[in-house]
């Protein structure tokens, strides 16, 4: 199994790894085949065995810019798990991974970040657009994990986007359409052509905010389904 050291003691050479299926495993420094130091950051592949990690193998050690990443990710987790009601935030899983479940304070979490960083890039020209469409993927993946952890479909995250489509759909037949036959007769759009492009793209941008807004209230308040379901086990021990 694939996972991430996320706590290491220098003095017991004892940490956790978080594996891919969301739980924290305990390991010993002699469980690591080879005589790497430990970082907390480094991705590992390891052999489960009950609530411990065996026969650890530390993956892709190596260069300035992951060391440089894992130390980020582990000063990022500092930080946000010092603040009340946010232990077990892991920075890089759940804004990176897709699989598994996320409960909703983790979720909410998530969403500010995304939200801060995006907001933050966004006065910059060019670089804010690509940052933005980067953003997509974490925004994918917290809201998968979400829809995952109330045992939907990840499939779902398509609503919004969907959504977002029809309403595009509606304001650019609805609202263009006036505006064309103006232009295609030469004239002056009529006072109900302009109304009914009016209208139109007002029932669009509803459709989109609602759509948008209902779905993400939608995934940040449902509870956790209790227990383990088909994406694995609740997030929150229950």
């Amino acid at each position: 199994m694939r996972g991430q050291i996320t706590s290491y003691d220098t003095t017991t050479n004892t940490g956790t790894i978080k594996g891919e299926d969301g739980i924290n495993y305990l390991f010993a420094r002699h469980d690591i085949h080879t005589g790497s130091d430990i970082n907390v950051g480094h991705d590992v592949d390891f052999v489960p065995n009950g609530s411990t990690a065996t026969q650890i193998v530390i993956l892709g050690l190596a260069s300035a810019a992951a060391d440089a990443a894992a130390s980020f990710g582990a000063a990022a987790n500092s930080a946000i798990n010092s603040l009340p009601g946010t232990d077990g935030y892991d920075f890089k899983s759940a804004l990176l991974s897709y699989t598994g479940r996320m409960r909703r304070q983790h979720f909410w979490i998530s969403v500010l970040i995304i939200f801060g960083i995006s907001l933050l890039t966004s006065w910059i020209p060019l670089l804010g657009g690509l940052i933005g469409l980067a953003l997509i993927y974490p925004n994918v993946c917290i809201t998968i994990k979400r829809l995952h952890d109330m045992g939907k479909t990840g499939w779902l995250t398509l609503v919004p986007y969907v959504g977002g489509l029809i309403a595009a759909i509606i304001m650019l037949i609805g609202g263009g359409g006036a505006f064309m036959m103006a232009a295609v007769t030469g004239g002056e759009p009529s006072a109900a052509a302009m109304m009914g492009a009016i209208g139109a793209i007002s029932i669009g941008s509803l459709i989109a905010i609602i759509t948008s807004l209902g779905f993400l209230l939608w995934i940040g308040i449902t509870d956790s389904q209790p227990g383990t379901n088909q994406y694995g086990p609740n997030p929150k021990g229950l």
